[in-house]
């Protein structure tokens, strides 16, 4: 009877961030709580249960699509050239920031404007997962030596934002990636259109 019920709460748990993550990215991080229980099929006191305060389902949502984005980093198959690899991690980060930035920055500055610890605790995870992509890039010479993860973070975090969208951080991205690769290389991407 208790493992049931553990499985029904994880069900419900896994129903909210759902459902939550859906409406966040329809309307921002002010969606009533009424609608995401709603959505999710469930009472109230079920959220309330599993979330107590706003705050504690945007840092939910928010840190299991950090998590996700860096895992999708080793989700890709081997046998792709490194700079492959990176460029297609890179664009996955650029449409992140640029997607869910208004989601982060409700959950991660302090009334001060200072950023939070968990934020600089995904920040690194973010910065590391770059950084071995970035590396492995660098070691097969189709990437410049002297650029490091947090240089290149500092790039795309202005490209996701002065992208204004999607579609305009990728656009960034594809003329940013001819300057990032050595120029020494005859297949060096050049800038579209």
């Amino acid at each position: 009877m208790a493992q049931a019920r553990r499985a029904d709460a994880a069900r419900n748990a896994d129903a909210i961030l759902a459902a939550a993550k859906h409406l966040f990215a329809e309307r921002g991080p002010d969606v009533p709580f009424d609608e995401v229980a709603r959505r999710a099929g469930v009472g109230n006191a079920t959220l309330y249960r599993h979330f107590p305060t706003r705050s504690d389902l945007l840092v939910a949502v928010y840190g299991d699509q950090v998590a996700e984005l860096c895992r999708r980093a080793d989700r890709r198959p081997d046998d792709r050239p490194p700079e492959t690899a990176l460029f297609e991690w890179l664009e996955e980060f650029v449409v992140h920031v640029a997607s869910k930035r208004n989601l982060a920055l409700a959950i991660t500055e302090t009334a001060d404007g200072r950023r939070t610890a968990l934020f600089n605790q995904w920040h690194a995870t973010i910065t590391d997962t770059a950084a071995r992509l970035l590396a492995a890039a660098q070691a097969s010479g189709a990437v410049r030596a002297q650029i490091t993860g947090r240089e290149l973070l500092a790039l795309l975090s202005a490209v996701a934002v002065a992208g204004a969208d999607a579609d305009g951080a990728r656009r960034l991205l594809t003329i940013l990636r001819s300057g990032l690769q050595d120029p020494t290389r005859g297949d060096a991407v050049r800038p579209a259109g």
